[in-house]
């Protein structure tokens, strides 16, 4: 590859954080990461050193995978290394990895930080600095006195240990914390690690606090310390992928369609670690719901001669059930996640799907065919619910054609079945609060509403009344007709700048039908009507088991795995299920 070469290619990538490799036929020459991914590879139009400026010169094609993060960015570039041994690498010689913390599998779990977590453990990570990692464990430990002692140690002790003379244990080996207590001190500790910051830095403010009132000084500035520590490692963006260890092979699928084709973008962690990527593209179907339809074909065709993983996580349900059907009978848990670790790494995988070539131009396409000054920022609309009853909005933002999740944004709607005034209100909503200051996100170039005349129409009323001068169009489903106020654009299939308005229709589809789905199962699910099951087990019944359906799937044995069921409970659940 020549120096032409690298630069046409490097236009064409993202600006953004992310792994970068050279390849010749099929072979990873060098694996990179950058934190503007455009910036990095165009650098090596001039390679400073002999060894890099032969290994452009034999390259014959560059790929990317972006990140959330700069961490993430680092991890994956690490593991990538490791997997591929690329020539042109510094490569370590040994198989050290990052740092994990575990929960063990055992009725009072124990925290620890390790490399190698335990069968069946619940763990989070991998991390890059193990001295944070280790500060917040024991502020953990402090703060909900869950042990760090080994099984063997646990059992058969007649007394507690230094452990919990010193307030890191509250000692449930010798009774002195029952083990339902414990177990909910347990999910607290989850719950921090799933993104809840407040469940220790609350605490750990609220000691800091007291010991500097009883001018009790050293120790408010160790707590302070410690709370600088907490507060910032969700922050930093350390984490990059959790796990459950009895799932050692995940793979994360990210569908994106564009006119006649359809790119699957597909992420695969290994005990709890991203060390791979790569992305397919399949031809689109006509009509219906073509990113469920093409997850359908793509499941089927790529696992045909391939071993299965242990779970596929997906960006929506193949529309075929007998797709799903053949995976969990051949024991892949699939799931559809809304929230939390595993839906980040499903949005991961979208919004690698999303990015390709040629889209350098789409946004200026787009303003000449509308005839507007040039688009940068687009927000799109959707409503979701089921017959009128747990009615959302999602408001979502792409930014020179990527999606910009900072400021995506929805709303709980008040239930009735009506599209176009649940559409009015989403949008005057929005519109009330930019024109009087208090959203603090820009205003758009353009406003894209997922629906047709119908709900233009409402849009624009909203927007008149309010006063919002922003210009609106909508994306018709099925024919794929895009609609101003003026006037019906029939674009050919192929069009980028009809390709870019159909990532954001699809992404304000998908984000309202995740919150709705959310919201429908908070509001009332059948476990409400299961004796023994309050909104807490509910909760994390649905956390453990992603839904209704897979919790009725689950045995009595899984059923009881989960704090707050026990084997009366777990019973009942089958029968009323």
């Amino acid at each position: 590859m020549d120096e032409s070469g690298v630069r046409a290619r490097a236009k064409d990538l993202p600006t953004e954080p992310g792994v970068y490799q050279f390849y010749r036929d099929d072979t990873v020459l060098y694996v990179g990461k950058a934190v503007n991914i455009r910036d990095r590879v165009r650098s090596y139009a001039d390679p400073r050193g002999a060894r890099i400026r032969q290994m452009v010169e034999r390259a014959d094609r560059i790929d990317f995978a972006v990140t959330d993060t700069e961490t993430q960015a680092l991890l994956l570039e690490a593991n990538l290394i490791k997997r591929h041994q690329p020539r042109y690498n510094v490569r370590l010689k040994d198989d050290k990895s990052y740092p994990l913390v575990q929960l063990t599998d055992h009725p009072v779990p124990r925290i620890e930080v390790t490399r190698d977590p335990e069968e069946g453990a619940t763990v989070f990570g991998p991390f890059t600095d193990k001295g944070r990692v280790e500060t917040v464990v024991k502020a953990l430990r402090e703060t909900y006195g869950v042990r760090g002692c080994s099984d063997h140690k646990y059992a058969n002790r007649a007394r507690p240990c230094l452990d919990y003379e010193m307030g890191l244990c509250t000692a449930p080996c010798t009774g002195e914390i029952s083990e339902a207590d414990y177990r909910e001190d347990v999910e607290s500790v989850v719950r921090f690690f799933e993104g809840e910051t407040g469940v220790l830095a609350d605490p750990l403010r609220r000691a800091m606090e007291s010991a500097a009132q009883e001018e009790n000084f050293e120790r408010a500035a160790n707590l302070r310390d410690r709370l600088d520590a907490v507060e910032s490692f969700h922050g930093a963006g350390e984490e990059a992928v959790a796990a459950r260890t009895d799932e050692r092979a995940v793979d994360v699928l990210g569908v994106a369609v564009e006119g006649d084709s359809a790119t699957v973008a597909r992420l695969h962690s290994e005990r709890g670690q991203l060390v791979d990527r790569s992305s397919h593209r399949l031809d689109a179907p006509e009509g219906g719901d073509r990113s469920a339809a093409v997850l359908s074909a793509f499941l089927t065709q790529y696992y045909a001669e391939r071993t299965l993983p242990d779970a596929v996580l997906l960006s929506e349900r193949p529309d075929d059930d007998d797709v799903t059907a053949w995976l969990n009978a051949e024991g892949v848990a699939v799931r559809v996640p809304g929230a939390g670790r595993e839906a980040k790494l499903v949005e991961l995988a979208l919004k690698n799907a999303r990015r390709g070539p040629g889209r350098s131009d789409e946004l200026g396409a787009l303003a000449d065919a509308l005839g507007l000054p040039p688009v940068s920022r687009i927000e799109g609309f959707d409503v979701s619910h089921a017959q009128g009853t747990a009615v959302v909005g999602s408001n979502v933002c792409f930014i020179e054609g990527s999606a910009e999740k900072s400021d995506y944004r929805r709303k709980k709607l008040p239930d009735r079945n009506d599209d176009y005034a649940n559409m009015r209100e989403l949008v005057r909503w929005r519109a009330e609060r930019a024109v009087e200051g208090r959203d603090d996100r820009p205003d758009p170039d353009l406003l894209l509403i997922d629906g047709g005349d119908g709900q233009l129409d409402a849009a624009l009323d909203a927007l008149a009344e309010v006063g919002w001068d922003v210009p609106a169009v909508a994306l018709a489903k099925e024919e794929e007709l895009v609609i101003t106020d003026k006037r019906v654009y029939d674009w050919p299939n192929d069009a980028p700048h009809l390709h870019v308005l159909q990532r954001v229709r699809d992404e304000a589809h998908r984000f309202a039908v995740q919150y709705h789905q959310t919201i429908r199962d908070e509001v009332k699910t059948v476990l409400d009507d299961v004796p023994g099951v309050g909104p807490k087990t509910r909760r994390a019944l649905l956390r453990r088991f992603g839904s209704v359906e897979n919790v009725r799937e689950a045995s009595v044995g899984d059923l009881t795995d989960v704090p707050g069921v026990g084997e009366g409970t777990a019973e009942t659940l089958k029968e009323r299920l």
